[in-house]
């Protein structure tokens, strides 16, 4: 049984520890909101915090979250913070096919919670794990700005 605390709940999974932490959240828990891309750590569209720091979640073992706190953009999303994000997202025209879009808004947190008025330079090295095909990144990097400045006081 391996215990973890996902978007503000205890949660406790019988799952092999080598399991990948993607899987189990989505299969498991019912946690979509988390996307599978590369597989291979590669495009970011799986990340998720855990205790604050982004991670890909398809190239990590569920063993290693024992004891620790996840958090996905379902999670996310109904903060403050969350709303902030998604909204400057949407208000930036930074969300075309939206598979890329959890792994971006959770990169954004991530360096946010870090720096919460970064250049575009500390932006685009903030998003740099994160693939998109559809926007570009200009758009990407606008929104976060606009997050940034639109939400002082949030992070």
């Amino acid at each position: 049984m391996i215990a973890f605390t996902l978007n503000a709940k205890k949660v406790r999974v019988s799952v092999e520890p080598l399991a990948r932490l993607i899987d189990v959240l989505r299969d498991e828990l019912n946690d979509v909101s988390v996307k599978e891309g590369c597989g291979e750590g590669e495009c970011g569209a799986c990340s998720v915090l855990l205790d604050g720091k982004l991670v890909n979640s398809c190239i990590l073992p569920v063993i290693r979250v024992e004891g620790s706190e996840i958090i996905t953009l379902a999670g996310l999303r109904d903060t403050e913070r969350g709303k902030a994000l998604i909204e400057a997202f949407a208000t930036e025209g930074a969300v075309q096919c939206g598979f890329s879009t959890p792994g971006l808004v959770m990169a954004a947190e991530a360096l946010l919670a870090r720096n919460p008025a970064p250049s575009e330079q500390e932006i685009r090295v903030g998003i740099s794990g994160n693939l998109c095909r559809c926007t570009g990144y200009d758009l990407v990097v606008r929104a976060i700005a606009a997050a940034a400045r639109e939400g002082k006081g949030l992070w």
